[in-house]
């Protein structure tokens, strides 16, 4: 009986603590006073060090000095903001909103409204391609659209099974991998004829919201819900690969390819950090306590830096806390 239970102890502690090291490391916050409701997504100026955030409840994309950790400017105006890009190029910042008309574009410089462009509700997550000058929105009951950001010109739209939701852009080609979980796939869109050219079932687990690229090794990791697990599918051949445990109720996750390290936010209060190996051989290695509802992020690789941003719940304050790679 005595070895049965310490078998199990020593089961629980290799899944929770594998690691001496800390790889994120919490080195400051930014203060959301007034920010009410839930938050989605983010997006960054690295030539300005600013971060936009999607204050969805509170129908504000807020813009932060990440430099200086403050507020900048509250901007209003939004109907359930949720997704958001920065265009550096074009020195725009485009916001889909949940309700309204589509994706409202503001001027980098001094966050002026300049156009609007009319795609339908639940416009959601956004994506740039900066090579291609492109924007990409999912939005309603299942399409994706391409935009020109220099005239909010919509380009084409890709018709999907169900609402989009994370999506992430090839670099070597012109493939998009798009989550669809009211229709348990993984849609695969040409995004240079902007029509679907492969449907991967998900099979494994349901929910699958967020999603992140290791283009080099060619997989994708889909984050689900129901249950909390991480599949990894392989690009070449559409098949799942692997699967592993992650925190509940995730929203993002990001693939750290300098450190082969893969993060996801979950509201659950949990922030996950895995090394992840070619051969799919995945070890956690750390499970951070964060915040009730903190479940969504932004990793920028070029800082070493992950943005959580934490709702305002209770005595839970609304707040960006800012985590370095180490």
């Amino acid at each position: 009986m005595r070895s049965i239970l310490t078998m199990m102890m020593l089961a629980l502690v290799s899944v929770y603590v594998v690691s001496a090291q800390t790889p994120l490391t919490l080195v400051g916050t930014i203060d959301l006073a007034g920010v009410e409701g839930r938050i989605d997504h983010l997006a960054i100026d690295l030539g300005t060090q600013r971060l936009y955030m999607a204050a969805l409840g509170n129908n504000t994309v807020e813009v932060l000095d990440v430099k200086n950790r403050s507020r900048i400017k509250s901007l209003p105006g939004f109907r359930e903001p949720q997704g958001i890009a920065f265009a550096a190029d074009a020195r725009i910042v485009a916001i889909a909103n949940g309700q309204g008309d589509g994706v409202q574009f503001i001027d980098a410089a001094d966050f002026h409204p300049t156009r609007a462009v009319k795609l339908g509700d639940d416009s959601d997550n956004v994506r740039y391609d900066a090579a291609a000058r492109r924007l990409f929105v999912g939005f309603g009951g299942g399409a994706l659209a391409a935009i020109n950001p220099a005239d909010g010109k919509v380009l084409g739209e890709a018709k999907l099974s169900g609402h989009p939701e994370s999506f992430q852009l090839e670099r070597s080609g012109s493939r998009v991998f798009v989550n669809v979980p009211d229709a348990d796939q993984i849609a695969v869109v040409d995004r240079a004829a902007m029509k679907v050219v492969a449907m991967w079932p998900v099979v494994s687990a349901k929910s699958n919201f967020p999603m992140a690229l290791d283009e080099a090794n060619h997989r994708v990791f889909i984050g689900c819900r129901r249950p909390a697990k991480v599949l990894v599918y392989d690009t070449m051949t559409g098949k799942e690969s692997g699967s592993f445990d992650i925190v509940g109720d995730t929203d993002d996750l990001f693939y750290d390819a300098a450190r082969k390290r893969l993060y996801v936010s979950g509201g659950e209060s949990y922030l996950d950090v895995f090394q992840v190996e070619e051969a799919n051989r995945v070890t956690r290695l750390a499970h951070i306590a964060t915040a009730t509802g903190a479940r969504t992020s932004l990793f920028v690789p070029d800082q070493s830096r992950l943005y959580l941003a934490v709702p305002h719940r209770g005595s839970q304050k609304a707040e960006i806390r800012i985590f370095e790679a180490r």
